[in-house]
């Protein structure tokens, strides 16, 4: 028996066997030809195809997101065509006598470098489309072995760490527990963990090796510890351990039904966040009273290309009819930071959490953000639904959102498209830019939802993705806490409410502080409703 130890992010017993996440990459190898031409010729089909796609990728996106996000795939195009590009990777075969992977994989990595070694920012960006044009043809290659990753049972995932790119191709149903030779506590495969309800154990370091795969062990998300082939009275123990935790969940069920209310009459919304239609079984099996937080940047990440307005009108329309009248609240798109797209194509940036996204994003792509509204005004004639904007700094950047939702109004009223008139606007509390302007933004909208994880990170000077860096982020810090009390003295000065969707909601250690804080609302993960609720009506 081995036994590996790690951070705990998320409690309970996992029992399965481990099966390492693979990554569709791409392997190039050296390989010796004897006719160049016949590989010139490998290379020249390839490329043929690669283009094919480009087009299609850019007719669908013109249709879907306008001509200006289209741009990015003729560019590609144009790129894949260059003469000089082209020439290179056919001399390369030729003088050398290699195969195309080879000659492409070359050609790839010494323009990237001379664009990388660029002064100007925007040459310097480029280096990634070339990266992106060239991995595009060598998967013509590489179909069969570009296979996505798949599980037959139920596993525990084991990874270096996941992006949320790569958790969205998990099949859910399948995923006994998370476990990861790195990432931290804040990471995005520990928020998804706690959404999940299934225990993770993170931060193992290099003893967590492939070696492990289809081994079989045991998950202590409590202990941060993971057993691989446990012995007869490890497995005995934890079984016993999995069988009480059941009975805590059961005792929990008797919570149904019961109001949010503490022994004095205080009350407060409980609500639940989703990343997916998916998961709305999982809030309302656990009585959720709402959506506090529905995540629409997955819609993204699941993608290979923009989510079409239907798409994402049929997934919002799909939530509301199932929460039957519950308020669903849906944040714009928030992608950017630890959340990164391909198609998005956006610049490497040495400090990504600072920098270009989520709202920030939508205000300079105004297409692609009135595609999200369109959908999501549409999707309130089904339901009550509301919209939340993310990384607020400003008043100016409130007012140019209305601006453009009073655009999208007029146009769904001019193809006589129904929606609500009443659809509530709030935005998120997540810098302390937005706190010290709390009570100017208050005037704006209808509500505020506090973002603890970033309003944290933004506060400490703390990147919350980088793991040597654990042990400085506290979310209970002094300073994080009178930010949300400021925010919420702000909020009901002008008669709004406030809640919280942030990590920091479940935390049953700061519920009474929230409480007294007079918070309207706290949204969690649903399997931290009932836990949430029994602490709420002990108080």
């Amino acid at each position: 028996m081995v036994i590996l130890q790690g951070k705990s992010v998320f409690g309970g017993v996992a029992i399965g066997k481990i099966q390492f996440f693979k990554r569709d990459e791409i392997q190039i190898k050296r390989r010796h030809v004897d006719d160049p031409e016949a590989e010139i010729r490998r290379f020249r089909t390839a490329k043929e195809k690669a283009l094919s796609e480009l087009q299609q990728l850019y007719d669908k996106a013109l249709t879907d997101v306008g001509e200006a996000n289209a741009m990015i795939f003729e560019a590609h195009q144009l790129m894949l065509e260059d003469p000089d590009y082209n020439d290179s990777v056919e001399n390369i075969i030729n003088t050398q006598k290699v195969n195309a992977e080879y000659a492409i994989g070359v050609t790839s990595d010494n323009y990237a470098a001379i664009f990388e070694a660029m002064d100007d920012a925007y040459m310097q960006g480029r280096a990634a489309d070339v990266k992106d044009v060239s991995n595009r043809l060598l998967s013509q290659f590489a179909k069969k072995q570009n296979a996505s990753f798949e599980m037959t049972e139920q596993v525990i995932i084991a990874a270096d760490d996941l992006a949320p790119s790569e958790t969205v191709q998990l099949d859910k149903d399948k995923v006994l527990s998370f476990i990861t030779v790195e990432g931290s506590a804040n990471s995005h495969t520990a928020i998804l963990a706690r959404t999940m309800n299934i225990p993770a154990v993170i931060g193992i370091g290099d003893t967590l090796t492939p070696k492990y795969d289809g081994r079989l062990a045991i998950v202590d998300g409590q202990e941060g510890k993971i057993y691989i082939d446990p012995d007869e009275e490890i497995l005995v123990a934890m079984r016993k351990k999995q069988a009480v935790e059941q009975e805590q969940r059961e005792l929990l069920e008797t919570l149904k039904g019961k109001e949010n209310v503490t022994r004095s009459g205080q009350k407060i919304n409980l609500y639940a966040n989703i990343a997916n239609v998916s998961d709305v079984g999982a809030a309302l099996r656990n009585d959720a009273g709402g959506i506090g937080l529905f995540r629409s940047e997955f819609l993204y990440l699941e993608n290979e290309t923009y989510p079409t307005e239907e798409q994402q009108f049929a997934a919002y329309r799909q939530v509301a009819e199932m929460m039957a009248g519950k308020r669903v609240i849906i944040r714009t798109l928030d992608i950017g930071a630890d959340k990164q797209v391909g198609y998005f194509n956006l610049e490497k940036e040495d400090n990504p959490a600072m920098g270009f996204r989520a709202i920030r994003i939508c205000l300079t792509r105004p297409e692609l953000f009135k595609t999200q509204l369109r959908a999501i005004f549409r999707a309130s004639a089904y339901g009550q639904i509301a919209i939340m904007f993310p990384m607020i700094i400003s008043v100016s950047e409130v007012r140019r959102i209305k601006e453009i939702m009073d655009e999208v109004k007029i146009g769904l009223r001019a193809d006589g498209i129904a929606f609500s008139d009443q659809i509530e606007t709030g935005i998120m509390i997540e810098t302390p830019a937005a706190v010290m302007i709390s009570r100017e933004l208050a005037k704006e909208v209808d509500f505020f939802s506090v973002g603890t994880n970033d309003l944290t990170q933004y506060t400490l000077a703390i990147d919350r993705q980088n793991r040597n860096l654990d042990s400085f982020y506290d979310s209970h810090h002094p300073a994080v806490l009178s930010m949300i009390q400021m925010a919420a003295e702000n909020a009901h000065a002008e008669g709004k409410w406030i809640g919280i969707c942030g990590e920091l909601a479940a935390d049953l250690s700061l519920t009474e502080r929230f409480l007294q804080m007079n918070i309207d609302e706290l949204s969690v993960a649903p399997g931290m409703i009932l836990p949430l609720r029994k602490k709420i009506r002990e108080l």
